[in-house]
């Protein structure tokens, strides 16, 4: 918490506690029957407007309140009402807006016959467990003015739930076909890279209207990287409809990601089909692209692994738990994929503190390409490029629990520290949107895989749990506009076919629940005087040092919590604009904002003379060194070799790009 932060709420905290004392009969204060009538006026129900809390499900409250407020004025003016909504903006999505329903039934609990219905304290106390991680994360106590045993009721008293309402309206939102309807059958069982190729071709020919498959490239054994879209117009990019992706199986070895999302290809075209209307919303106004395995090859050697330790010959069978932890995690080169993309996180970290250097949009260095890349990774790259991709995750397996960029840790010799983007509370409402969804993933139940994080309700920065370089989800932050989360589905990297369908019972609504999450925050147009889209406008937020571009038509979405924002769009030739944005608590759809932007003469900019770049981020294998690695050369007895000149390992290491003559000499 920020220092200015932290004396605006110790200020709060003595004022609140140095609030006028209520007169209680001896053995009241303990079981909050305190008299809040201190200057003797009568209770009397009056409607309710109270500005934070309007959105409650009822429209009468009663004043003097259980806290002494006389009035309306009384409790807006009050440390409580101000100290409340510091909270809920300190906690950035974290249990809310359930801390600030729970406040709002203490300062305007519902009224009946002028006579006060008090909140349930069986609420308060489940909330106060459930927010016990985001209070210790902002090193604060729970509030004095929600004490669970002064200011709430028992059951028996006749007491009401405040987030009765916010429940009802997830479980409604959730909600799919009745039980009578006709449901989608899916076959739980393991799929070999034929047939899934033959699976996802199926598909999209079942529902051509709304699907279709492409490929982004091969593996290294040239094996088809197939990625199977939704969308009401599919194979093109429609103004404002944001672009989600999901990917498995990056991990060889790591299946259940790879099945859960060729179930859900199969759910959201059967389901479509069924009109089923939640699944119809979603795929009318998103596209979705699902790559189900992006690594077909070490998937094949983990397979087989598996068939042999299922042979009735072999002794000291353990079936599917016999695969281990390495077998095919790698692909046919033995690259690890997940490490093998652009270190962009360490120039984010070099660079932060200079203002002449963009730490959005990082360039590739051309030093990268000098090593050694895996087609897989080069593949995943350009399509990550090639799309207006706004939200993402990838699915793995070894633990149960959900992290968030940044994965490498902003101290190199740390290997696990709390290493935060720009955009940290936005990433963790994101991975709070999947874990919560998640049948088991958010619980306190100590006993379960993954209960290493039971403390944060299954979520965690990357680089807290554990760092390491090269990740997918910080090139997509770094690189593009896309935010990715990593989901881990289980302690189990192979289960058994058993329990194919008790993992899709419990991470059918979490995968739902997280594509519909792209619909938060802004979205919007930028573009000129005459009404023409501006490609790559920059969109900025005041306070988050993160940038998103326009696409091709001039749109852009960005994904913010709720708030108050002041956005900026600005384009090189064009006027800079700015708007002051307000988010509510209560919206289900992201906000629009548009910016007109007027042309005007380009000024040179110093800067680019002073702080010349080389690296630019239109540069995307420039000197073609990816087909020099894509098929190593390997010597006898299977070792790779690289014969490379003098001067190679001069220009590796310094991270200087090699004139163009040189490298025609090799």
């Amino acid at each position: 918490m920020h220092l200015g932060l932290s004396l605006l709420v110790l200020s709060l905290w003595r004022s609140c506690r140095c609030a006028p004392q209520q007169t209680c009969h001896p053995g009241d204060e303990h079981l909050g029957r305190c008299s809040n009538n201190v200057l003797g006026d009568k209770p009397t129900c009056t409607d309710l407007n109270l500005g934070y809390c309007n959105d409650v499900e009822y429209s009468r409250t009663i004043f003097p309140n259980i806290l002494g407020h006389r009035s309306r004025l009384d409790a807006e003016s009050g440390a409580e009402y101000l100290l409340l909504s510091v909270i809920h903006g300190l906690l950035n999505g974290e249990c809310s807006p359930e801390i600030r329903l729970l406040g709002c039934s203490v300062l305007a609990s519902p009224c009946q016959h002028d006579k006060m219905i008090k909140p349930c304290r069986s609420t308060c106390d489940t909330l106060r467990r459930d927010c016990a991680h985001a209070f210790e994360a902002i090193h604060m106590a729970w509030p004095y003015f929600l004490d669970c045993d002064r200011f709430f009721a028992s059951n028996e008293e006749g007491c009401f739930d405040p987030l009765a309402g916010l429940r009802a309206r997830q479980e409604v939102e959730r909600s799919g076909l009745s039980p009578e309807a006709p449901s989608t059958i899916i076959q739980f069982t393991y799929t070999s890279n034929a047939q899934m190729y033959s699976l996802l071709k199926r598909t999209a020919a079942k529902c051509s209207h709304i699907s279709h498959v492409y490929s982004i490239g091969r593996s290294t054994e040239g094996r088809d990287l197939l990625v199977i879209e939704f969308t009401n117009n599919p194979g093109r990019h429609e103004l404002l409809e944001p672009e989600v992706k999901l990917v498995a199986n990056m991990h060889g070895n790591e299946v259940l990601g790879r099945q859960l999302l060729l179930y859900l290809a199969q759910y959201l075209c059967s389901e479509y089909i069924l009109g089923n209307q939640r699944i119809q919303t979603l795929i009318n106004t998103t596209r979705v692209h699902v790559l189900a395995s992006m690594n077909p090859d070490g998937y094949e050697l983990a397979a087989s692994e598996v068939e042999d330790n299922r042979d009735t010959e072999l002794t000291n069978q353990e079936g599917h738990l016999l695969n281990g932890w390495t077998n095919g995690r790698t692909n046919a080169q033995n690259i690890d994929l997940n490490r093998n993309f652009p270190d962009l996180t360490s120039i984010f970290y070099r660079n932060r503190r200079s203002r002449h250097y963009r730490i959005d949009h990082i360039a590739i260095p051309d030093a990268y390409w000098f090593g050694k890349v895996a087609p897989e990774t080069y593949a995943v790259m350009k399509w990550i490029r090639s799309l207006p991709f706004v939200q993402s995750a990838s699915l793995h397996g070894g633990d149960l629990v959900v992290s968030y960029p940044f994965d490498f840790s902003k101290h190199p010799q740390e290997e696990r520290m709390l290493s935060p983007t720009p955009d940290e509370q936005v990433l963790k409402q994101l991975a709070r949107t999947y874990a919560d969804a998640h049948a088991t993933m958010s619980n306190n139940d100590t006993d379960r895989c993954g209960a290493s994080f039971y403390r944060t309700r299954g979520i965690t920065n990357g680089a807290l749990w554990y760092s390491f370089a090269g990740g997918m989800s910080d090139f997509n932050y770094l690189h593009t506009n896309c935010v990715e989360i990593t989901v881990e589905l289980g302690c189990d990297k192979f289960p058994s076919e058993a329990e194919l369908y008790p993992e899709w019972k419990r991470n059918k609504e979490a995968l739902l629940t997280y594509m519909e999450s792209v619909h938060r925050g802004l979205k919007g147009v930028v573009q000129d005087v005459d009404g023409n889209g501006i490609t790559g406008a920059t969109v900025s937020v005041r306070g988050i040092r993160k940038d998103v571009t326009t696409a091709e038509d001039g749109d852009y979405w960005r994904l913010l919590n709720p708030g108050t924002h002041i956005l900026t769009a600005t384009a090189k030739g064009y006027s800079r604009v700015s708007k002051r944005v307000y988010l509510p608590n209560n919206m289900n759809k992201a906000g629009r904002v548009d910016f007109v932007l007027q042309k005007v003469p380009i000024k040179p900019d110093i800067d680019d003379h002073l702080f010349p770049t080389v690296d630019t981020w239109e540069r995307f294998d420039p000197y073609n060194q990816f087909e020099r690695y894509s098929e190593p050369d390997v010597g006898e007895g299977g070792i790779e070799r690289h014969e490379k000149p003098w001067w190679w390992n001069y220009f590796s290491q310094s991270g200087i790009a090699p004139p163009h003559w040189l490298l025609r000499s090799v």
